[in-house]
């Protein structure tokens, strides 16, 4: 269920951005069938206790195929028939080496959206050199800004470059382009750069810096932690709470309930004045716990909220309220968003191991019992809920 069902969405097994746009895709209800190397690869980056819970690889079905082999290439053309959207994230030239590139593609399905992601872009002189989401958004300047004054930069997770300036910014252009199909456009290719990606989140930032309302020393802005009234205090009991108090009225119910009102203390917008109010918000909120001062913010317009941690956040009366998390495969996580009121979404399968499921999918994108088997010969491999590959006999029959 969802507002992109019926989409048929090819994926090549990838990590980081690529899934992570695949996922979005399928939680919104298209079909996401994953094209898996036959062994898994040795190094798909970090790993805890030896073992990974795949949440961005939830809501597909995969299938494994050799692309060395011919034959494993031609079957894969045929499932490119198929498909309206492939999603695919290595280094520029691997796909076309492999006969599978944009120009085989598009021969093969005029009307297809092949959506292509890189750190760096399809061109330009970095293209063929390898880089994680530090190397990209460090190059996209927005890096730089992100860091308390006089310390070197911050880095925040790998969520502004793989995931909101990569794998976002794929999703979208692909539904984008999707949607130009279905208008009558040709079929075409998205080039996604998280580079490009993460300087689009920063955009705000260069008008500030435009019109001389951004310093670019870290720390010393109203939105990178510089103004004391947009920044996090420690409480008594060694938690956070993060304070947003930017407009004025904010600003006068956050002294209130610090009990500063009438102290006499400098002005909010006085920045020589910064310091003296940064110390009194740190000495008061060290008087209390974090769950004392949630109690004392809770029915204000302050803008202050508790830091909670990833195992905490699920729990919260908010998102409890909204299900805004859910339980796939035993594993807690995220719940699909944005919601669509009028199409509800479903609820998102487990990540699939290699080849799980692989057969319904086929049979899903129309391919009968022969061409299955004919598929299966030529390398395609795949399990059906009883673990078994089809013998080209019995699926023939």
């Amino acid at each position: 269920m969802g507002v992109l069902t019926g989409i048929r969405v090819l994926e090549f097994e990838a990590i980081g951005p690529g899934p992570f746009g695949a996922m979005l895709l399928a939680d919104m209800g298209a079909d996401v069938l994953r094209i898996d190397r036959p062994e898994a690869p040795t190094d798909l980056g970090p790993k805890t206790n030896g073992q990974r819970a795949d949440v961005v690889g939830r809501g597909r079905r995969s299938v494994t195929v050799d692309l060395k082999r011919p034959e494993g290439v031609a079957a894969v053309l045929e499932l490119i028939a198929q498909a309206d959207v492939l999603i695919e994230g290595l280094r520029p030239g691997t796909m076309e080496r492999m006969g599978l590139g944009p120009e085989q593609a598009l021969a093969r399905n005029p009307r297809l959206v092949y959506g292509r992601m890189t750190g760096w872009g399809q061109s330009g002189p970095l293209a063929q050199r390898a880089g994680h989401d530090l190397n990209y958004i460090a190059l996209s300047g927005v890096l730089s800004g992100i860091g308390a004054a006089g310390g070197k930069p911050t880095i925040p997770l790998n969520l502004v470059g793989d995931y909101g300036g990569g794998g976002m910014l794929l999703a979208l252009g692909v539904v984008a382009a999707l949607l130009n199909v279905q208008r009558g456009g040709s079929g075409q290719v998205v080039d996604a750069a998280m580079t490009e990606g993460a300087a689009q989140l920063g955009s705000v930032f260069w008008g500030l810096l435009a019109s001389g309302n951004w310093r670019e020393e870290r720390g010393s802005n109203v939105l990178d932690g510089g103004a004391p009234w947009y920044d996090t205090y420690r409480t008594s009991d060694g938690q956070y709470m993060a304070v947003g108090a930017i407009e004025a009225r904010f600003y006068a119910q956050l002294l209130d309930k610090l009990g500063l009102a009438g102290a006499g203390l400098p002005p909010q917008n006085e920045r020589s004045g910064w310091p003296v109010l940064r110390a009194a918000f740190e000495s008061a909120f060290l008087q209390r716990t974090r769950d004392q001062w949630c109690a004392v913010f809770d029915d204000s317009d302050a803008c202050v909220a508790p830091v909670l941690g990833l195992a905490e956040a699920p729990q919260h009366a908010q998102h409890q309220a909204r299900a805004s998390f859910m339980e796939v495969g035993g594993v807690l996580q995220p719940a699909p968003a944005p919601r669509f009121l009028g199409t509800p979404s479903g609820q998102p399968g487990p990540a699939p191991g290699r080849g799980e499921q692989g057969g319904a999918a086929l049979r899903d994108w129309g391919f009968d019992a022969s061409a299955i088997a004919r598929l299966h010969q030529a390398g395609l491999n795949f399990k059906d809920s009883d673990n078994s590959h089809p013998k080209p006999t019995e699926a023939a029959a």
